[in-house]
């Protein structure tokens, strides 16, 4: 038996597991939702759920992929018992399905970046290149070619991802510190710090400015998708899960923050009467028509756009990759060499990406569907640690003999905690939603008919999976006095 692919070094699998995290949520969607909840206020609010929601479900999946070897299908089977392999299969589907119209939004990131570079955002009306290319035929070119860029770097397998984090990683937080540098120097910037980093008494009692704080760290820090499961099984035995967790917690949130103060600074300086307005026109509208704006009227704004574009593009691409790599390492679980599990992921990645691609129904409708089902997987994980036992999954697979840090039994409570917080997240979602016709592309019934489906599915073939994640494919032996318990 040969040992798997691993990680080159510690430095090369943070990158790698940075990029994974940092995407479009905490470029275009972190600033926006901190405007709107408060700002400082929602600031306290979201560090806490970083502590009580984030870095818990990135340790369950750090020990899962690193102790199983595995993707979210076999860990699960192999951790709470073969009868909940389904379990996987639906945080796997969850993250895949966020693959398909997550390509449109690189595309769409990529034809902005050359929009930027050649000048044609700084002529001409607001928002007229978006309305001449979203959800358009050119609109399907770009979300082909991001998803080729992908595929590109994930056939290589455990280097090709390496590779593509060395390079766009760096480049990616050396982007942001830049804008954020040039933001705080902006006349009146103060201003956009004074709200980012001031808390109220009022913001801090709103229940809507915590369960918005808990909804970003869920969305914006990859924890509960099960891209850390696939990237884990690249592990060295002896890293540190406990650090690992840490680091990339706080390492995505730093990069949020630094979006934030890039953002709202800017908008504070540049366009201060439309804050209001600017913040109140969702992800598309901040991202791809006020940006442009904002840019366009402080000196060398061409320049510091095309910066803002290529580092969107970057956390963009590195987020996908870790999607695309997420169902090939499914795939091979299952047996399937990765030269045609890449052609598979492709294929059908292309084309369930086409509908989001040509129209905006479709693609909010994704969105939303998916986006509130990664709830419902991180309360998967959750669970799966409770079967396993709390106390015996900490002292067996984050309490390692290569542990430098030990994890305590305050663990063991805010694990416990996460499945309440998912039940009350997809439940305040279910009621924010309630007006809309039920069928809707945000209506309730919608998204219980489409996860129905997903669920059914699972559960008819949770068998056929157990068998088809094959025991034999390679894995690494755990090093002596290191064991992988499983339920049967």
């Amino acid at each position: 038996m040969t040992r798997p692919e691993l990680f080159s070094s510690r430095w090369a699998m943070m990158l790698a597991m940075l990029g994974m995290a940092v995407g479009t949520g905490n470029i275009w969607r972190f600033p926006r939702v901190a405007a709107s909840n408060g700002g400082g206020s929602f600031l306290v609010a979201w560090v806490v759920f970083l502590l009580l929601w984030s870095v818990p479900l990135i340790l369950v999946e750090f020990a899962l992929g690193k102790h199983t070897r595995y993707g979210p299908v076999g860990a699960f089977a192999r951790t709470m018992g073969q009868r909940f392999a389904w379990m996987g299969a639906w945080v796997a589907w969850t993250a895949v399905a966020i693959m398909f119209y997550y390509a449109v939004v690189t595309g769409w990131a990529l034809r902005y970046l050359v929009a930027a570079v050649a000048g044609e955002l700084s002529n001409g009306a607001p928002g007229a290149l978006w309305e001449s290319f979203s959800y358009t035929p050119t609109a399907v070119l770009f979300q082909a070619i991001a998803l080729g860029l992908g595929v590109f770097a994930v056939a290589r397998g455990v280097r090709g991802i390496e590779t593509a984090a060395k390079f766009l990683m760096p480049t990616l937080l050396f982007l942001v510190i830049v804008l954020a540098i040039r933001a705080v120097t902006l006349p009146g910037a103060e201003r956009g710090l004074n709200f980012l980093f001031t808390p109220s008494i009022e913001g801090l009692t709103n229940y809507r400015t915590w369960l918005e704080a808990l909804t970003q760290n869920a969305w914006d820090t990859g924890a509960g998708w099960g891209l850390i499961v696939a990237y884990a099984i690249y592990l060295r035995r002896t890293e540190d899960t406990t650090l690992n967790a840490f680091m990339l917690g706080f390492g995505n949130n730093s990069v949020s923050l630094l979006a934030g103060i890039m953002v709202l600074c800017t908008v504070f300086s540049i366009m201060p009467d439309a804050a209001s307005e600017i913040v109140g026109s969702g992800n598309e509208g901040l991202t791809f028509i006020w940006v442009p704006q904002l840019f366009a009227r402080m000196p060398a704004g061409r320049f510091f756009m095309s910066l803002f574009f290529a580092a969107l593009l970057f956390a963009a691409m590195t987020s996908l990759i870790a999607m695309i790599e997420l169902a090939v390492r499914v795939l091979m679980d299952g047996g399937m060499r990765r030269g045609r599990a890449i052609t598979l992921v492709a294929v059908v990645g292309f084309l369930l990406g086409v509908p989001s691609a040509l129209d905006q129904g479709v693609f909010l409708n994704q969105d939303f569907v998916w986006g509130v089902g990664l709830m419902v997987s991180g309360l998967f994980f959750a669970l799966a640690v409770l079967r396993y036992g709390v106390r015996r999954f900490r002292e067996t697979l984050l309490n390692t003999p290569h542990s430098d840090i030990r994890i305590g039994r305050w663990w063991e409570w805010v694990i416990r905690l996460v499945v309440v917080e998912a039940v009350v997240l997809v439940v305040w979602w279910f009621w924010q939603v309630r007006s809309e016709p039920l069928f809707g592309r945000f209506g309730i019934g919608s998204v219980l008919l489409q996860w129905g489906i997903a669920l059914a599915f699972f559960l008819a073939l949770n068998g056929w999976m157990v068998r088809k994640t094959r025991p034999e494919v390679e894995r690494a032996a755990p090093p002596e006095g290191e064991t992988v318990a499983s339920i049967p």
